[in-house]
């Protein structure tokens, strides 16, 4: 007998009741995640260091905020799914064309906003080039398993990174992209791997990490990285940013950790300007401030 996950149940039922019957499940699944998941600690916390000046209840609201537009990735997914294509605008996009085809570029995206849904229309606006997405892979993936396989039926390379090991080949093949002017995009504010290296940032006086193979990435590619972010505006409606390119250069061996670590800086300091602007858009549920004693 076939199994059916509940997500793929959700999506059925809702085909047959209507958007508004997903969109209030997911709430409803939303608020017990707020009212019982442990990481609810992690989110107010991280409110607290952001708005110090602000109440406590202030920094409840703000996790309660995150926990519910979070429902917005699945439900625009949902419509997309069906046939509803975003609308979107696009600030800077002009840098990133620019690079299609001539020797490529490196996206850097975040956990703040909806990074899947600009993938989804970068990959309608230049079928032409090659789009690869490096993801981690979870022991038990579900929601994630699927997004992954609709990512790639829209026509986007997905390379899954294991928490746990490590292969050569990830990084010859997104070397390859960009060497023959495509786009690979990796995460910058999280790390999948235990073992991979990590530079240490301030953004907003406070002390955070940032993954360093992006910016190892661009430098022995000698393509640029471009910053960018994806915000909704409304329902199925979308802004995208992005960034003036990023370049990592060096001139000699002894340079490039300090290129690497500048490059790095300039990444919090986008990072930082997106999340003051768009605080309950923040979708990374770990501890991303650190003590000044502690590490990652």
């Amino acid at each position: 007998m076939m199994r059916i996950d509940p997500y793929t149940f959700l999506v059925h039922l809702s085909l047959l009741l209507g958007t508004w019957f997903f969109t209030g499940v997911a709430r409803f699944i939303a608020l017990g995640y707020f009212l019982f998941s442990p990481r609810v600690k992690e989110s107010r916390r991280f409110y607290g260091l952001v708005f110090p000046q602000r109440s406590r209840w202030f920094h409840i609201w703000c996790t309660f905020r995150q926990y519910q537009n979070f429902t917005t990735i699945h439900v625009d997914r949902f419509l997309n799914n069906r046939g509803l294509s975003p609308t979107y605008t696009a600030t800077g996009a002009e840098a990133l064309y620019a690079r299609s085809g001539q020797g490529g570029a490196l996206l850097l995206m975040s956990h703040l906003g909806n990074w899947e849904m600009a993938a989804r229309m970068l990959m309608c606006k230049s079928q032409k080039t090659a789009l690869l997405l490096y993801m981690g892979i979870k022991e038990k993936e579900g929601v994630e398993r699927r997004q992954k396989q609709e990512l790639q039926q829209a026509g986007v390379s997905i390379i899954g990174v294991d928490q746990g090991k490590g292969s050569p080949f990830t990084a010859v093949e997104g070397l390859r992209v960009l060497r023959q002017g495509g786009f690979v995009s990796m995460t910058g504010d999280v790390s999948w791997r235990e073992d991979q290296r990590q530079i240490p940032v301030n953004i907003l006086g406070h002390r955070a990490y940032v993954a360093e193979a992006p910016f190892v990435f661009a430098l022995v590619s000698g393509a640029p990285i471009i910053v960018f972010f994806a915000f909704r505006t409304g329902r199925n409606r979308y802004h995208f940013t992005f960034s003036a390119p990023i370049w990592v250069t060096s001139k000699s061996r002894e340079q490039r950790h300090r290129v690497i670590v500048e490059a790095a800086q300039q990444y919090a300091h986008l990072l930082e300007s997106a999340l003051l602007a768009h605080p309950c858009e923040w979708y990374h549920f770990e501890r991303f401030f650190h003590d000044p004693n502690e590490f990652p």
